[in-house]
C-alpha cells in the first residue's frame, strides 16, 4: 500500500486516486531566464522518480509540468541582454531539456506554456471577480482579496492576521489589504501584453498555475508537488485562486521536496554558492549527480559537497562493479525478497535511501555469488538492473561505466585513453612473465598516478578509473 507525506496535513497518507488505476499530477516547472541549478535538478529527478514508482505500481499518470514563460524577471533579462524575450524563453528552454535528458528525467506528458495559456488565464480571472474573490485597483492592475477566502493559509499553517500585522503597506498602494496578491499585471511601456477586459496586460506569476493545471487535469485533481519554497505564497495562492474560481476541492495531496544547501549553507547567488546543473556536470557523471540527489530522502535539506558527490560516485561505482563480468538475466525467484523490500521502501513516502540500500544487499549478494561461482548471479543482476532502471540509474553498461573516468580529471590533466592503457597492461603482464617484478610496480603506480586502478584475479587483470 502506497502512503505520501501530505504537506496539507502533515502526515502520511493512504494514496487513494480520485479515478481508480489513473494519477493526475501537476508539479511547478521553471522559470526560463537563465539555466536550470542544482535546486531545479532536485525537483525534475523526485518528481520523475515519483511518476516512475508510480507506472511500476501499475497507474496510468498524465503528468504535467508547466513552463513559466513571462514574468518580471524574464523580461529584465531579456532587456539586459538586447534581445526578445522569444529568443531569450526558447533558448533556456532547449538548455532546460538538455539538462533533464542527461540527468535522464523522462519528458512530462504535458508542458503547458503561460504564454500559451492567456484565453485560460482570462477567464479564471473573470470568474474571481464575478464570484467577489477578486477586483481591480485603482492602477489597473486586478486582486485577489484573501480575505475572502476563508481558509487562507491552511496549506502552510500561516495566521492571515499575523501576515497582515508583518506587511508594509505602502502609502500608495492600489491594494485594498497588504496581502492581496496580483492576478493582472496592466502592461508598463514596452512591455509585452495581452488585451484583456481590463486593458493590455499580463498575468501574475501565480494565476498562471491555477490557470494551466485545471485546464489539463480538471478542476480536482490528486498530486500537486514542487520545491518547498513555493508552499508559500505560491502554492497557498493557487489554492484561494482555483478553489475560488471552480467551488471545488483542488488538490487532494500535496507533495514538497526538502531544500538544497551547499556545504551545509542554502544555496543562493547572494552567498556566491550557486550552481547551475552544467557546472555539476562539468565535474560529475550526470548518473552520479541523480544517484546523489536520490540518496536523500525527498522531503530531507540535499547538501551539496564536493566529498558527497565524490561518496556517489564511489557508491554508484560499488553497484556497477556488481554486473561487471556478468549478463544479467532474467529476474527469477532469488531476487523476490530484495524486490519485496525495493517496493517496500518506495510505497514508504518514495524513500529513495532505503531503496538504494536494498540495491547495495544485492550487490553483495551478487559478489558473493561471483566469487564462489553460483548459478544464480546472473538472475540476481538481472533483478539489480531492474531495480535500478525503476530509479533511472545503472543505464550504462558496466565495463563502459569502470573505464568512463569523470567529465574532468581530478588533477586537471588529460585521462587517458582505453587503449593507452590496455597498451601498458600489457606491457605489465610482459614484465611479470619475465619475474621483472621492479617494473611490473612501476608501471602499476604509473596507471595509479594517471587515475587508474589495477585488480589482479584468476582470469587476468581488469582495470577501472578512481
Amino acid at each position: 500500500m502506497l502512503k505520501i507525506y501530505n504537506t496539507l496535513r502533515r502526515q502520511k497518507e493512504l494514496f487513494t486516486p480520485l479515478e481508480p488505476g489513473k494519477v493526475r499530477m501537476y508539479v511547478c516547472g521553471m522559470t526560463v531566464y537563465d539555466y536550470c541549478h542544482l535546486g531545479h535538478a532536485r525537483v525534475m529527478v523526485v518528481f520523475d522518480t515519483v511518476v516512475r514508482h508510480l507506472r511500476q505500481r501499475g497507474y496510468a499518470v498524465t503528468y504535467v509540468r508547466n513552463i513559466t514563460d513571462i514574468d518580471d524577471k524574464i523580461i529584465a533579462r531579456a532587456q539586459l541582454n538586447g534581445e526578445t524575450i522569444e529568443s531569450l524563453t526558447e533558448r533556456f528552454i532547449g538548455a532546460m531539456h538538455e539538462d533533464e535528458r542527461a540527468l535522464n528525467v523522462l519528458p512530462p506528458d504535458l508542458e503547458p506554456r503561460a504564454t500559451a495559456s492567456i484565453r485560460e488565464i482570462i477567464a479564471m480571472i473573470q470568474r474571481l471577480i464575478d464570484q467577489g474573490y477578486a477586483y481591480p485597483g485603482s492602477n489597473g492592475d486586478v486582486f485577489y482579496a484573501v480575505s475572502k477566502f476563508e481558509s487562507y493559509g491552511r496549506l502552510s499553517g500561516k495566521n492571515i492576521d499575523e501576515l497582515r500585522a508583518g506587511e508594509r503597506v505602502d502609502v500608495d498602494t492600489a491594494k485594498r489589504d497588504p496581502l492581496d496578491f496580483v492576478l493582472w499585471k496592466t502592461a508598463k511601456p514596452g512591455e509585452p501584453h495581452w488585451d484583456s477586459p481590463w486593458g493590455p496586460g499580463r498575468p501574475g506569476w501565480h494565476i498562471e498555475c491555477s490557470a494551466m493545471s485545471t485546464c489539463c487535469l480538471g478542476n480536482h485533481f490528486d498530486i500537486h508537488g514542487g520545491g518547498m519554497d513555493l508552499q508559500f505564497p505560491h502554492h497557498e495562492n493557487e489554492i484561494a485562486q482555483s478553489e475560488g474560481a471552480t467551488g471545488e476541492t483542488f488538490v487532494n495531496l500535496w507533495m514538497h521536496n526538502g531544500f538544497v544547501r551547499v556545504n551545509e549553507e542554502k544555496m543562493s547567488k547572494s552567498l556566491g554558492n550557486f550552481f547551475t546543473v552544467r557546472e555539476i556536470l562539468s565535474r560529475y557523471r550526470p548518473e552520479t549527480v541523480r544517484f546523489f540527489i536520490l540518496n536523500s530522502h525527498y522531503r530531507s535539506p540535499l547538501n551539496y559537497s564536493d566529498e558527497n558527490l565524490d561518496e556517489a560516485h564511489s557508491a554508484l561505482t560499488r553497484l556497477y562493479n556488481a554486473l561487471r563480468g556478468l549478463e544479467p538475466g532474467a529476474e527469477s525467484a532469488l531476487g523476490t525478497p530484495f524486490r519485496s523490500r525495493y517496493e517496500a521502501a518506495m510505497d514508504d513516502d518514495f524513500n529513495t535511501p532505503e531503496a538504494l540500500a536494498v540495491l547495495f544487499d544485492l550487490a553483495k549478494e551478487i559478489n558473493r555469488q561471483k566469487a564462489a561461482n553460483e548459478p544464480g548471479a546472473r538472475d540476481l543482476a538481472g533483478t539489480l538492473k531492474a531495480l535500478g532502471d525503476a530509479l533511472g540509474l545503472l543505464q550504462e553498461n558496466a565495463e563502459d561505466w569502470m573505464k568512463g573516468g569523470s567529465p574532468q580529471a581530478a588533477s586537471g590533466t588529460e585521462e587517458p585513453s582505453e587503449s593507452a592503457v590496455e597498451a601498458l597492461i600489457q606491457h605489465r603482464l610482459e614484465a611479470r612473465r619475465n619475474k621483472n617484478w621492479a617494473e611490473s610496480d612501476r608501471i602499476r603506480d604509473e596507471l595509479k598516478a594517471l587515475g587508474i586502478v589495477l585488480e589482479d584475479g584468476a582470469s587476468g587483470t581488469t582495470w577501472r578509473r578512481a
